[in-house]
């Protein structure tokens, strides 16, 4: 049974605790800590405060295959993450940088290849980046990727993971392309910096997503510490908290040194959580 002392703590703790489950969480990406694909990242993340890392699979590829696409590594960084009590909250398949999934066969294997790494981490969400030469411009385009997640889509939902959509396209072209693929594993992963630099209203952009619609967010104001820069935050976090996310929003946060990156990330990070309160 329990003591009354335990009862009373558990009563008064169970706001705080159905509180912290209704937030959004704050993660960081590893190649923001300038680790990418490393597990020394794992205890940093955890040494900053954040609640998350996200973890690339790597663009060189190592004997054929992704660098991440290692037993030995991906429990390395298992083991870690329970050692310093913080997840791996998604990868991110940097490969499509060489192979961009809008026309490229060879980046339906590697997405392939991260929904197994994902599912071995233990984790959920897989970003898709497409930018640079491989950014979606056309209807054709967008066409293609549509058909290729099509493919995709059974294979993310038997293994119970999400492949997210980071890119520079409105938030209806994205659902277009989530129509097209027919798929409940294919979903948007929302980057508040590239949405604002592409002239798109964030905020609108997030509301009208809603939170069934996004798999996990971006923040960042490069090269600007956050709350320093063009974009202000107070109503960005604000839709975050009113469609109800709960997910993690990884900092993708550049730092002005390699020197001061961890002071850099703690005062991103400490910015956000005085913001949320």
């Amino acid at each position: 049974m329990l003591s009354r002392r335990t009862f009373v703590a558990a009563t008064f703790a169970a706001p705080f605790v159905r509180a912290q489950a209704k937030r959004v969480h704050i993660g960081i990406t590893d190649w923001n800590l300038r680790l990418t694909g490393r597990p020394e990242s794992i205890p940093l993340a955890a040494k900053l405060g954040f609640e998350g890392v996200q973890v690339s699979c790597g663009r060189n590829l190592v004997d054929g295959k992704l660098p991440l696409d290692n037993p030995e590594l991906i429990t390395q960084m298992k083991v870690l993450s329970k050692q310093h009590n913080i997840p791996i909250d998604g990868t991110c398949v940097d490969r499509l940088h060489n192979d961009g999934l809008k026309s490229e066969k060879p980046a339906v294997q590697w997405v392939r290849d991260s929904i197994r790494i994902t599912k071995d981490l233990g984790t959920q969400v897989i970003l898709l980046p497409f930018f640079g030469k491989w950014a979606l411009e056309t209807t054709a385009e967008k066409e293609y990727t549509g058909d290729a997640l099509r493919e995709l889509g059974p294979e993310a939902e038997k293994a119970d993971v999400i492949l997210g959509l980071e890119n520079t396209i409105s938030a209806e072209d994205n659902v277009r392309i989530m129509d097209r693929a027919r798929s409940k594993a294919v979903l948007v992963y929302y980057d508040v910096g590239n949405s604002t630099n592409r002239g798109f209203d964030v905020v609108k952009e997030i509301r009208w997503l809603g939170k069934d619609r996004i798999c996990q967010m971006h923040l960042k104001d490069n090269p600007h510490y956050l709350g320093e820069g063009k974009i202000e935050f107070g109503p960005i976090m604000q839709a975050i908290r009113d469609i109800g996310f709960t997910g993690y929003a990884n900092l993708e946060t550049d730092a002005k040194s390699p020197a001061s990156l961890e002071d850099d990330q703690r005062k991103n990070l400490q910015f956000l959580r005085k913001l949320m309160g």
